[in-house]
């Protein structure tokens, strides 16, 4: 059997934000677990404005759906701006449109586990919520554990969090081997 295929997707124009942090965290579980990973964050996922006319003369836009295509599992990070998820992080998430006629049309029955980092628990619950709701209308199962890292806690919130990754993580296994 050929190790599962996760992809994360997220994060920010920013070198090592902390969603791209998380997600990197995220994947590491996964790789201890024995799966096969990629990291889209940043530039990898930094698209011109959906435009289903035109996204597919795009070589980064066709590389990016060809992966998800190849994906057994997704993690999914936003960081928390005014509440909701970023405008790279929708927009990468707006063209998995052009899977529609696949023969798994979008991300249908895949097991995703969604990350949101913002600087206070009300961003990061609420962007944590607005990706649940997308990944449900993209036909996708969202993991019952959901990671929200409030980035202004004391200490080091990201290694706080690091137990929910692999609860989350393991939650994606599971529903992988069934």
């Amino acid at each position: 059997m050929q190790p599962f295929h996760i992809v994360a997707i997220g994060g920010t124009l920013r070198a090592e934000s902390g969603t791209s942090r998380a997600l990197a965290a995220a994947l590491a579980h996964a790789e201890r677990a024995g799966a096969r990973t990629t990291l889209l964050t940043g530039a990898a996922i930094d698209f011109p404005n959906f435009d289903p006319d035109q996204a597919l003369s795009n070589d980064a836009i066709v590389r990016f759906l060809d992966v998800v295509r190849t994906a057994d599992a997704l993690v999914i990070g936003s960081p928390g701006y005014h509440g909701s998820l970023s405008g790279l992080v929708k927009n990468a998430l707006d063209h998995i449109e052009l899977l529609r006629g696949d023969s798994r049309v979008y991300l249908d029955s895949m097991p995703v586990g969604i990350v949101a980092v913002a600087a206070g628990w009300q961003a990061a619950v609420s962007t944590l919520q607005t990706l649940r709701t997308i990944i449900h209308a993209l036909r996708g199962w969202p993991t019952p554990m959901g990671v929200a890292i409030n980035s202004a806690a004391p200490g080091n919130p990201l290694a706080d969090a690091d137990s929910q990754l692999a609860v989350m993580m393991q939650q994606i296994d599971t529903f992988l081997r069934r």
